[in-house]
């Protein structure tokens, strides 16, 4: 990467933006109505910023940010002055996947469009458009102090470590899921290769519940693994044989960027949650001591973990919540 050199081995890393304006229509996953999106370029410490074109006047922007999350039902929800912007989760995470620090993205309602319920559309886009260089050193969080979160059995924790890494564990009843477990370390191209392809999931019966309450409006097996008892109901199948526990490490991805800068830490999640994600980034910023603001090196792009691969095992376990 370009940059003045930090020390005599490492280089300083860049902040990022898109090179150019790109857009997508979609279906809002909970909403069900079709929505419009721009992604544009923003400058040097800008962040990640949201703005509802569908609202009168300039519309309202929502920084993408940990305490702008305001609703973690179903999906990540961002807020500010009486506006939402929901499931943002899964462009975050092709955000952070490709390294973008600063864009705008305008919706043209209350979601993000849902696309195929991962994040490969989003980074597709962002791909095409282009991703630059800006004039600025990059800033990450560097985990100083161990912090957890405990909500009954599902658990988040993050910890002191090289570079940026994750494991995820998941138990299901259903036979098609079971338990499985994954540890990614998240060097140069394990997100596109590993995870960004990984689809939301959940079980007929559970989504029928909700479109009886009217929600998950636009659910569909265009845009969601669908599990029936002992079969998949999508026709082409899952992507990976454990493509559940690998969506839940993209909606953790894509929840931790909300800390406004990379992680440089390890995340452990055992059946976590958006919830559980956000009330982790709280703890951590609740005390100066638990982190800090550094100026990243190509060292910190390198995690000392590497690619763990996966464990996939089909058994009984207690259920948990299932639209993911």
């Amino acid at each position: 990467m370009g940059g003045t050199q930090n020390t005599a081995q490492n280089t300083a890393v860049m902040q990022k933006t898109l090179k150019s304006v790109i857009s997508c229509t979609g279906i809002g996953l909970h909403s069900g109505d079709k929505v419009s999106m721009t992604l544009h370029p923003a400058a040097v410490n800008t962040g990640i910023v949201f703005r509802r074109t569908d609202v009168a006047g300039e519309g309202v922007e929502i920084p993408a940010a940990y305490h702008q999350v305001v609703d973690t039902l179903m999906c990540t929800t961002l807020g500010a002055k009486g506006k939402t912007i929901g499931t943002v989760e899964h462009l975050m995470a092709a955000l952070a996947g490709a390294g973008v620090d600063n864009a705008l993205i305008e919706v043209g309602g209350a979601e993000v469009p849902v696309m195929d319920g991962s994040a490969a559309p989003f980074l597709f886009l962002i791909e095409c458009a282009g991703v630059v260089e800006q004039d600025a050193p990059r800033k990450a969080i560097r985990v100083l102090k161990s912090v957890s979160v405990v909500d009954g059995e599902k658990m988040a924790s993050l910890v002191s470590a090289d570079g940026f890494s994750l494991d995820f564990k998941i138990d299901f009843s259903s036979p098609i899921i079971g338990a499985q477990a994954m540890t990614l370390g998240m060097t140069n191209g394990n997100f596109k290769d590993e995870i960004a392809r990984a689809r939301t999931f959940g079980f007929l019966h559970e989504a029928e519940m909700l479109w009886a309450a009217g929600l998950a409006k636009g659910a569909s097996l265009d845009n969601a693994v669908v599990v029936s008892g002992d079969k998949v109901l999508n026709e082409d199948g899952m992507r990976f044989d454990d493509e559940c526990v690998r969506h839940k490490i993209l909606d953790a991805i894509g929840d931790l960027y909300l800390a406004g800068a990379p992680i440089l830490g390890h995340y452990s999640g055992d059946r976590s949650s958006h919830a559980l994600n956000n009330a982790l980034l709280r703890e951590l910023f609740a005390n100066p001591e638990n982190y800090e603001i550094v100026e990243m090196t190509d060292a910190d792009t390198r995690s000392k973990v590497l690619q763990g691969g996966s464990s996939w095992t089909k058994k009984n376990v207690a259920a948990s919540p299932a639209m993911a």
